[in-house]
């Protein structure tokens, strides 16, 4: 008589044997791994903090203090902006690391918010210096240019260095398609929620179009906020474990408590490996002391940027496009090409399509409200080639990362597309 196998899934370290003549699964424990790990002190901790980026923290020793004599000795716009460039990327790394020590102490979800809320602290901080200077066209620049940024170079550089440079010898990296296209998903309809404004002034008459402008910018800011408040629900209560039974996996039987198992399984094989080395109340005090520092840093090379823009013959565009988000997606830049190097990609797909989501969502409707708030009048009324330029990058993005997979030559396709980008606003004036 034929028996039936019921898939089985090992948990605790167990292994499975089957007997030849009964058919039947025989589940055998392995011992547990009793190797004990130093307990993490005050002393450790602060030592973590200083060796695990050691060269950052390096950097940021030279060019803090140096940035801020810069524009307290009036050296000039030019190296009062390069040497507060110089030194708010050693500090984004910081910002990352600390908020890394954060997510292993609160869980994946919790950490994963973390991450993508204080990696985009500076472009935060960046845009309500600028938006309180009346630097509007600085601010929507570097919205824009934070999701190009994050879509089309981060993303480019993890699959050509996940590819060229391969944790193993599998010719594609894989991800979960399921996480990658909620939130490109989303970033589509932040297309909707920027070309509708755009659309709206092309339209309108001229001495209708900025009030209006105005408060539709407004309306849609509401919107995107509470869409983001949808997500964050959708993420930490109604698919926390973001578990996905597909047909293959319903059709052998397993439930969403298998896959939980599993996951499970995982998360302890990689807490093995990744410990947190830092005290929880530490890692919090470098993350505000380190976003303040930030905050002062930001506010000097904001202050430089109009000197920046006549001495260097650049606009105000290119700077907020390709410049300034470089800054402030250093953190990420960093994080995301060692992880794709790894060969964790759904960390590289959150991280990087993840992080435009939320500036596009979350970043750029809070700057709306506080310009209203403050007296400012911004708008997300962009102009129209990068709003056009905006949907083509998603377009690109989504297509790519649709069948789950990615190679080197993919990186290459997103790094010429940012190329080609950099080229065309160069010349775009103000």
């Amino acid at each position: 008589m034929d028996h039936l196998e019921l898939p089985t899934i090992a948990v605790n370290r167990q292994s499975t044997l089957r007997s030849a003549a009964s058919g039947v699964t025989i589940v055998q424990q392995e011992p547990h791994n009793t190797a004990t790990h130093a307990p993490v002190t005050v002393r450790s901790s602060l030592r973590a903090l200083w060796t695990s980026i050691l060269y950052f923290n390096i950097a940021s020793c030279i060019f803090v203090p140096l940035g801020i004599l810069s524009h307290s000795l009036k050296w000039g716009d030019v190296p009062t902006f390069v040497l507060n460039f110089l030194a708010i990327i050693p500090l984004a790394k910081m910002l990352d690391y600390c908020t890394d020590q954060l997510s292993m102490r609160v869980g994946e979800t919790m950490g994963g918010l973390l991450n993508a809320t204080f990696g985009n602290a500076v472009e935060l901080i960046v845009g309500i210096l600028a938006l309180k200077d009346g630097l509007l066209r600085v601010v929507q620049a570097s919205l824009i240019g934070s999701m190009f940024s994050n879509l089309l170079l981060v993303l480019g550089l993890c699959f050509f260095c996940g590819g060229m440079f391969p944790y193993s010898q599998n010719q594609y990296q894989k991800f979960d398609t399921d996480k990658a296209n909620v939130n490109t998903g989303l970033l589509a309809v932040v297309c909707l929620g920027f070309m509708v404004p755009a659309a709206f002034e092309m339209s309108s008459l001229k001495e209708q179009v900025a009030e209006s402008t105005l408060s539709i910018s407004r309306g849609t800011a509401v919107f995107m906020l509470m869409t983001y408040i949808a997500y964050l629900v959708f993420q930490m209560k109604t698919n926390p474990d973001g578990l996905v039974i597909t047909p293959k996996e319903r059709k052998l039987g397993l439930t969403a408590k298998d896959l939980l198992e599993r996951k499970k399984l995982d998360d302890e094989e990689e807490e093995e490996e990744e410990r947190p080395e830092t005290l929880t109340w530490i890692a919090l005090a470098g993350l505000i002391g380190c976003t303040c520092i930030i905050g002062l840093c930001a506010e000097f090379l904001v202050g430089s940027l109009d000197g920046l823009s006549e001495k260097a013959g650049l606009s105000h565009t290119f700077i907020g496009i390709i410049i300034l988000p470089i800054v402030g997606n250093a953190a990420e830049h960093v994080t995301a090409v060692s992880s794709a190097m790894r060969n964790k990609m759904d960390l590289v797909i959150s991280v990087a399509v993840g992080s435009s989501m939320q500036v596009a969502m979350l970043i750029a409707p809070l700057l709306v409200m506080i310009g209203w708030i403050i007296g400012q009048p911004l708008t997300l009324d962009f102009e129209l080639f990068e709003t056009a330029v905006l949907f083509v990058s998603i377009f690109v993005v989504s297509t790519l990362i649709s069948d789950g997979r990615t190679h080197w030559l993919e990186g290459w396709m997103l790094l010429t597309s940012y190329a080609i980008i950099a080229v065309a606003f160069y010349y775009v004036k103000d």
